[in-house]
């Protein structure tokens, strides 16, 4: 089987799309396809509730979007944090394993999957699945301070005035040096809503001296700044300036708003960009659903 030498440097995202022809495809909705497959989510842990109930189908959804053809996969650890599982009962060590599970199950998925490519010599098989030997990234998932608090505050950015750059550095310091030395190709910081935590990330990669590349993508509600109302164009400059950061962009936004956005980040980043839109759907926060919006596309 063929092996893929894409460094962990700077230089990981724009290697990986020298190899890749200058696109990649990053895999779709995890909690989506989780719920699907007949996982309840309903608990503040979010899709990471199934590393305690049903890792199985994490890896199963995994392998689903390598199928599809996904060239990025990410991690169950969006909403998996260290205070999140201690809050549920377990122990400072159990909870760190329950990081490093997430990137582990996605490792053993992109095995099994090389593993399939192996034995398939067509490159799909008859019912469209994709069995393509070919680079394949682990995104190591770090959601918002906002998304541990299970409230939609990752959607508005809202932390209140008492929040700053340091304490939100020692909430995500543990959780980022787990899951980087749990072995991922990259770190993913999604759903950024705000420059503080922005540059919190920013400063953690760098104090920390994190070996493993990163990008951020942060969300919008207006096609023009970040939700919590902080200029887009700061807050990507900040991941410009940050030198472990290989990528930036946009996730969970609605479609509507994705080309005017990419070229606003263009202004001041050479670095690649990342975009994964949502369905143009608005997050409830009193429902805990997201709701058709009346401009979804």
């Amino acid at each position: 089987m063929e092996t893929f030498n894409i460094p962990a440097t700077p230089l990981l995202m724009k290697e990986f799309l020298r190899q890749m022809g200058g696109t990649a495809v990053i895999d779709g909705g995890l909690a989506t396809e989780l719920e699907l497959h007949g996982a309840d989510l309903n608990d503040p842990l979010w899709s990471a509730k199934c590393l305690l109930t049903s890792p199985h189908l994490i890896r199963s959804v995994h392998l689903d979007y390598l199928e599809a053809g996904a060239d990025i996969i990410i991690t169950a650890s969006y909403q998996a944090t260290i205070q999140g599982f201690e809050a549920k009962g377990f122990s400072r060590e159990q909870s760190e394993n329950l990081l490093k599970k997430s990137v582990d199950i996605a490792l053993e998925a992109r095995r099994m999957y090389y593993e399939r490519c192996s034995k398939s010599s067509s490159g799909g098989t008859g019912d469209g699945r994709i069995l393509k030997n070919r680079p394949i990234l682990v995104a190591a998932s770090v959601g918002s301070y906002g998304a541990y608090l299970a409230d939609g505050s990752e959607y508005s950015g809202c932390y209140g005035e008492a929040m700053t750059v340091n304490a939100l550095k020692e909430f995500h310091r543990r959780r980022v040096q787990v899951l980087a030395e749990a072995g991922p190709d990259i770190i993913a910081f999604e759903t950024v809503p705000n420059k503080i935590e922005a540059q919190a990330f920013a400063e953690l990669l760098d104090e920390e001296h994190i070996k493993i590349p990163a990008w951020l993508t942060f969300n919008s509600k207006d096609g023009v700044n970040v939700v919590s109302g902080d200029s887009l164009l700061q807050c990507a400059s900040i991941a410009e300036s940050c030198k472990q950061v290989v990528a930036v962009g946009i996730n969970c936004t609605p479609p509507r708003f994705i080309h005017d956005l990419i070229l606003a980040i263009k202004k001041v980043t050479t670095k690649p960009i990342v975009i994964y839109p949502n369905s143009g759907e608005r997050y409830d926060a009193d429902r805990k659903e997201w709701v058709v919006s009346s401009f979804s596309l």
